[in-house]
């Protein structure tokens, strides 16, 4: 069903239109929380909450915009604000693969899969240089970086979503990048070479 005729049928309390647009965008939904809970069981719950809010919002849907990119834009605000009450720190999925994989010819940290402890200590230390990066971004550049390089979603969408214009995204995650590699520049040249 074509989601203008699931929304209308929604707003006239039509719970079968309802089951059909969770069916249609619970993956959505939980991958969008995942990436920022990076917990399953936790992007799950927040999945939850997300469509008791679209189901009881329902009626202030703008329908310029696509339910998707709404839905995004509920996934990261009730993925935020559960990091934020949890005191939790952010735990993306690694980056260091897009991350190297971008950057290669200035560092190169992809680690062999290694048999013994202590290659597995210098990776987890990795991870947690590299989360401590990523928790230091501007609020803005966390979120355009996250849902493009882990959602896979266009500039053009993460605008919508973010309600900023095109060219604000592009520098958003141009300048996420930058400081990424700011930031780990020197740890990865110290510690890997």
């Amino acid at each position: 069903m074509e989601d203008k005729i699931l929304i209308d049928k929604i707003i006239n309390h039509d719970h079968q239109a309802f089951k059909e647009l969770v069916d249609k965008y619970s993956s959505l939904v939980i991958n969008t929380c995942k990436s920022f809970v990076h917990d399953l069981d936790d992007a799950q719950d927040i999945a939850q909450d997300v469509f008791i809010e679209i189901y009881q919002s329902i009626h202030k849907f703008r329908e310029e915009a696509k339910i998707s990119t709404w839905l995004y834009r509920i996934s990261v605000n009730k993925s935020l604000n559960f990091i934020r009450k949890r005191k939790k720190n952010i735990l993306f999925k690694s980056i260091e693969q897009f991350f190297l994989n971008s950057e290669k010819e200035e560092i190169d940290i992809l680690a062999s899969n290694s048999q013994n402890a202590d290659a597995e200590i210098d990776n987890e230390e990795r991870k947690k240089i590299l989360y401590k990066a990523i928790e230091s971004l501007t609020y803005n550049q966390k979120i355009a970086f996250t849902l493009n390089k882990f959602e896979d979603i266009s500039y053009k969408e993460i605008a919508e979503i973010m309600d900023l214009s095109l060219s604000s995204v592009e520098s958003l995650i141009h300048r996420a990048k930058i400081n990424l590699q700011k930031k780990l520049i020197n740890y990865y040249k110290k510690n890997i070479y």
